[in-house]
Parts: structure tokens; sequence; C-alpha cells
């Protein structure tokens, strides 16, 4: 009995099906989700037992603890707010603002920008909360 040597079988596993296939679900993860990017602001946002998500295409009004206010990146004066965004709710399909304010924050200041953003013609004015623990 003699012992046969096998020809030398070059066996590969071919991985580019792989590749092509991690490629196209990483194409698709990109495109399909949504980026929100909020300001780099320091802001502790107060607390709501009845917090609930809010839509993504909201235009954002920003608060910081100071009382300065921001809208669409750039700072705003509160008396401007309502020219600046009227124009802005012009372009945009959604007519709902959220104000993303301190906690900080007098009501009394926070009143008058959401009184802005309505005589600006937004139809859904929100104010930005963190969920309540327990």
């Amino acid at each position: 009995m003699r012992y046969r040597e096998r020809e030398n079988t070059n066996q590969e596993i071919n991985i580019s099906p792989l590749i092509d296939m991690v490629f196209i679900l990483l194409i698709f993860f990109m495109v399909s989700a949504t980026f929100v990017k909020d300001m780099d602001l320091e802001i502790q946002r107060p607390k709501a037992s009845s917090a609930s998500p809010a839509s993504t295409k909201a235009i954002r009004v920003y608060i910081d603890s100071r009382g300065n206010t921001f809208l669409d990146g750039q700072a705003v004066r509160t008396w401007a707010i309502q020219s600046r965004l009227r124009d802005l709710l012009r372009l945009t399909t959604s007519p709902s603002v959220l104000i993303v304010t301190d906690e900080k924050v007098p009501a009394s200041k926070l009143i008058e920008v959401v009184d802005q953003c309505r005589l600006a013609g937004a139809q859904d004015v929100g104010v930005v909360t963190e969920p309540e623990a327990g």
C-alpha cells in the first residue's frame, strides 16, 4: 500500500461578497438615520413627568443659563426672534418650534420667547425637557 500524495489544492475563501454586503448595509444605515445636532451649550434641561418625544424637523430656539437666545445657530435678541423665525417657518414644512432652555432661566424669559414664537406663526411651541426619574 502506497500512500498517494495529493496535488496541492488551493482552497480559498472568497470574502468579496461579504465586504460588498457590509458596505451596502453601512450605506443603508447612513442614509436612513436622522441626525439632530444640538448646539454646544451647557444647558441643564428642566424635568417633567409628562415628557414625550418631539419631531426632529422642528425649529429649535435655545436659551442658555444667562438668558441669551440662539436661533439657527446664531445669537439673536428676543425682540428679533419673531421676524427671523417667520422667515424660517416659510422654508419648512413643519410649523413647530422647540425651545431648549436651561432650568435656571426665569419663567418670564421663557414666556417672552414662547410669545415671540407664536406671533411668528408657529402652530406648535414646546419646551424640551428631561424625563423625570421614578
